[in-house]
């Protein structure tokens, strides 16, 4: 369920879906790189202002599931207009800083990116840019990413099922909604 809070800026509510620390697993596969499953944290948060804060950690898992090393990490900053055109700017833990832009399909909570713009550190491996799809489905948070080197065409590599985090408030919120229930459980279903 999509929650939309009183305080989101009103420009942001069309991706109010986004919202929250999403967790889950996902793939990593791009030429001249270790293949590898990775676990991931991702959180999108707002302050009222007219942006959402969005924060990514991602780590190599090894066969059982169990965290091994960190693999890549990137922050940044969405906003969205009125003709639902939105643009990111993310800085990733290897030396690279990327203007996104793309836009919020018609009708459905899926967002299309690509890089605009790329700068890197001396010290990043090679980049020339990217593309990126998100989308929410069944209540999952769901990406893959794409990527160019100058020596590799653009192409997937990174790709994650991300599930929602539900913290104790929002448990306990949810509860509340329900309203009073019978004690025993049964009487409920009869």
């Amino acid at each position: 369920m999509i929650q939309i809070p009183s305080d989101l800026h009103p420009d942001l509510v069309p991706l109010a879906f986004l919202l929250g620390t999403w967790e889950g697993a996902g793939v990593s596969d791009f030429p001249g790189a270790e293949k590898c499953n990775f676990g991931q944290s991702v959180t999108f948060g707002h302050d009222g202002r007219d942006f959402i804060e969005y924060t990514s950690r991602t780590w190599v898992l090894d066969a059982e599931g169990n965290k091994v090393r960190p693999l890549e990490s990137e922050s940044g900053y969405w906003r969205i207009d009125k003709d639902r055109k939105v643009e990111v700017v993310m800085v990733r833990d290897q030396g690279i800083v990327e203007v996104w832009y793309g836009e919020l399909a018609d009708k459905k909570p899926q967002i299309d990116l690509a890089t605009d713009a790329v700068a890197r550190t001396a010290a990043s491996g090679p980049y020339s840019g990217g593309k990126r799809l998100y989308g929410y489905v069944k209540s999952d948070l769901m990406w893959v990413g794409e990527k160019a080197t100058p020596e590799v065409p653009l192409r997937p590599y990174m790709s994650a099922h991300l599930k929602k985090v539900v913290t104790p408030e929002e448990v306990e919120a949810m509860a509340k909604s329900l309203g009073d229930l019978p004690d025993d459980g049964i009487a409920f279903f009869k």
